[in-house]
């Protein structure tokens, strides 16, 4: 699978985490920063992040930062992504299940790597529904077109 990924300086070091777990597992990781724990603005990161996935240069993207809040919002603000917020478990695989999410959103200073990592696993290996489901990722898709 290839993943796109991206973070701020707070969620630097569970990115280099999922890096690390990512590429061991054989997945292509396109790596969109940051590089380092000094201070920087999250939201082009976390565009660039959403835009690989809308674009098929991705096909899942994964943008972290403190708490993942404005991570989420700021990869929400690209078209075609659907950026899900998941500190859990249970959300990860709704926002998959469910949504159809193409982007994790998660917190490094919120979860720890174990939690993390079980997150990403379910995250990654949870399937669409589909169904009922999949008139609504449709209705969500509309109003993305209504707004633009």
């Amino acid at each position: 699978m290839r993943i796109a990924i991206g973070a701020d300086h707070a969620g630097y070091v569970l990115k280099e985490y999922f890096v690390q777990v990512l590429k061991g597992r054989g997945h292509d990781v396109i790596d969109l920063g940051t590089h380092t724990e000094e201070s920087v603005d999250y939201p082009p990161i976390c565009a660039d992040v959403a835009r690989a996935v809308v674009s098929g240069n991705a096909e899942v993207g994964i943008v972290i930062g403190g708490s993942g809040q404005g991570e989420q919002i700021a990869a929400n603000k690209v078209r075609g992504a659907r950026a899900a917020l998941c500190n859990d478990l249970y959300t990860a695989r709704m926002a998959r299940s469910h949504n159809d999410a193409n982007v994790l959103s998660i917190g490094g200073r919120i979860v720890g790597l174990g939690l993390a990592e079980e997150i990403l696993d379910v995250f990654l290996n949870t399937t669409f529904d589909g169904g009922r489901h999949a008139s609504r990722v449709d209705l969500i898709s509309a109003i993305e077109q209504e707004e633009s």
